[in-house]
C-alpha cells in the first residue's frame, strides 16, 4: 500500500510516521509537508533513512504541486494531518487558517476524486478536532452526533473542512473517514501549546502564563495513543463514518500546570514551591470554550481501541522526553517561537 501523510513533519504527523513506518516495511509512506514554523525534520530522524519513507516539500494550497506528488506516488491512502492548529494564532491572523484548513483540504479531496472511483480501494482519512463542537457545560460529552458550534477561526475552519470531506463522500462517493480528537500532548510538540510551554518555562524558571483563572477543562490524549487510534479507524472503521477519540482525562488547566510543576520538580530535583510561584494569570482569550470532553464509545466498540497511557504516566513520559532532548528543543526555539511568546502573552499580564 502507498500511504500519503500530509503534515507529517508536525507534532502528530511525525509521531504517526515514527510509529507506522518501521512497523509496516511493506507499505510505502510519503510525507507531504510545507515545512512551516511548527514542522521539524529533526522529529523524523528515526525514519528518514528507511527505504519505505520519502519526504516531499509541498504546499497543499498549490493544486499543481499537489497533482504532481499524487501522480508521482499514486497513493492508496491519504492521512490528512496538515493544518494550522493553534487557536490563539487563528485569532490574531485567521487568513492562513481559512486557506490551509479549508482550501488545502479541498485540493487534496479533488486530487483523490480525480484518481479514485467510488468502488476503489482508496481512502481519505481526515484528522480533525473536538473543538468543532464548541463548549460543554459542567456535564455532558461530545458524541459523533453532537451539533457543530465552533467558537474560534481555527475551529470554524476545521468544522468547514469536516463538512467538505463528508460532502465529497455523499456527493461523489469518495471513500472517507473522519476522526475528531481531544487535546493531544507528548514528545515533539511545538512549545506554543500549553504542556510543552509550561514544562520548558518551569525548567528555565520563567513565568507560567495561565488564561483567566485556569478553570477551562480539556480531555487530554497522549499522542501515541491518538496515532494508534487513527490506524485502528483506518483498519477497522466504517467508510463515511466519524469517530471521536479521547483519552478520558478531563483536567482543569490550573491542575495541569500544578501537576507539571510537581513532575518537573521531581525529575530535576527542583523546589516544587519555587516552580508553583511562577504561575501567572493572564487575560483570557476571546471565545475561550469552557469545557471539552469526549465520548469515545464508538471507537472502542467498533475498532477495539483503548488508550494505553493514563494522564499520570503520559505526563511523566512527556516531561522526561523534553528534559532528554535539549538539542531538539534548541532547534525548534527559533526567533519565530520567541516572537510568538512575546506577542501572545506579553500584553496579557494582569
Amino acid at each position: 500500500m502507498k500511504v500519503m501523510v500530509t503534515g507529517g513533519a508536525g507534532f502528530i504527523g511525525a509521531n504517526f510516521l515514527n510509529l507506522l513506518v518501521p512497523r509496516f516495511p511493506e507499505h510505502q509512506f510519503v510525507n507531504v509537508d510545507k515545512l512551516t514554523y511548527a514542522a521539524n525534520l529533526a522529529s523524523l530522524r528515526e525514519v528518514e533513512g528507511l527505504s519505505n519513507y520519502t519526504l516531499r516539500q509541498v504546499d497543499i494550497m498549490d493544486m499543481d504541486a499537489v497533482d504532481v506528488v499524487f501522480d508521482e506516488f499514486e497513493p492508496d491512502l491519504v492521512v490528512h494531518f496538515a493544518a494550522e492548529s493553534h487557536v490563539d494564532r487563528s485569532i490574531l491572523g485567521p487568513r492562513e487558517f481559512i486557506r490551509t484548513n479549508i482550501e488545502g483540504t479541498f485540493n487534496l479531496l479533488e486530487a483523490c476524486r480525480k484518481r479514485w472511483s467510488s468502488d476503489s480501494s482508496g481512502l481519505f482519512h481526515h484528522v480533525s478536532t473536538d473543538e468543532v463542537y464548541g463548549s460543554l457545560g459542567e456535564t455532558g460529552l461530545f458524541r459523533e452526533t453532537t451539533a457543530y458550534d465552533p467558537s474560534s477561526p481555527y475551529s470554524a475552519s476545521k468544522a468547514a473542512s469536516d463538512h467538505i470531506v463528508r460532502a465529497y463522500h455523499r456527493t461523489y462517493g469518495l471513500p472517507v473517514k473522519i476522526t475528531n480528537c481531544s487535546n493531544n500532548y507528548g514528545p515533539m510538540q511545538f512549545p506554543e501549546k500549553l504542556i510543552p510551554l509550561m514544562i520548558l518555562s518551569a525548567v528555565e524558571r520563567r513565568s507560567l502564563p495561565i488564561y483567566g483563572q485556569g478553570l477551562n477543562v480539556r480531555d487530554w490524549l497522549y499522542v501515541e495513543d491518538h496515532c494508534e487510534a487513527i490506524w485502528s479507524v483506518i483498519d477497522k472503521g466504517k467508510i463515511g463514518c466519524t469517530y471521536n477519540i479521547g483519552g478520558g482525562n478531563e483536567m482543569r488547566n490550573i491542575d495541569v500546570v500544578n501537576m507539571l510543576c510537581r513532575v518537573v520538580a521531581d525529575e530535576t530535583d527542583a523546589d516544587v514551591e519555587e516552580l508553583l510561584q511562577l504561575k501567572e494569570f493572564v487575560t483570557d482569550r476571546p471565545g475561550h470554550d469552557l469545557r471539552y470532553a469526549i465520548d469515545a464509545t464508538k471507537v472502542h466498540e467498533e475498532c477495539g481501541w483503548e488508550p494505553k497511557e493514563t494522564f499520570d504516566t503520559g505526563i511523566r513520559r512527556t516531561v522526561k522526553w523534553y528534559l532528554s532532548n535539549e538539542e531538539w528543543v534548541h532547534d525548534v526555539r527559533s526567533g519565530e517561537y520567541r516572537k510568538w511568546i512575546d506577542l501572545n502573552y506579553g500584553n496579557r499580564t494582569k
